[in-house]
């Protein structure tokens, strides 16, 4: 007789709170790595160093920006749809969360 093992909790199905707590992480983790990106380009700027040097790591620190934002917005679209009643609720959310990308991205 074959024993099968136990299901673990990472086998379980993630719960729309534990998905929220990792995406929060992430997006904490994110925005940590541009707050070192903009204190180099401080640093970066007050040792003189050139304009072309300062405009590619700006250009990295908006990218991170961008994608810490969307990042944000992801767990805002699956929240929409895992904690929505209903199919009306569900599209209404996502709405919701489509005209806040087209405001801010």
């Amino acid at each position: 007789m074959a024993v099968t093992p136990a299901k673990t909790t990472a086998d379980a199905a993630p719960t729309a709170a534990t998905y929220r707590s990792e995406h929060q992480r992430d997006v904490i983790n994110r925005l940590k790595r541009i707050e070192g990106q903009v204190r180099g380009l401080i640093d970066m700027v007050e040792s003189g160093r050139p304009c072309e040097d300062v405009a590619q790591q700006m250009s990295a620190a908006r990218k991170a920006m961008d994608k810490a934002f969307y990042r944000m917005m992801a767990c805002s679209v699956m929240e929409a749809v895992s904690g929505s009643e209903s199919e009306v609720d569900t599209f209404r959310e996502v709405e919701r969360s489509t005209r806040i990308l087209e405001k801010y991205a």
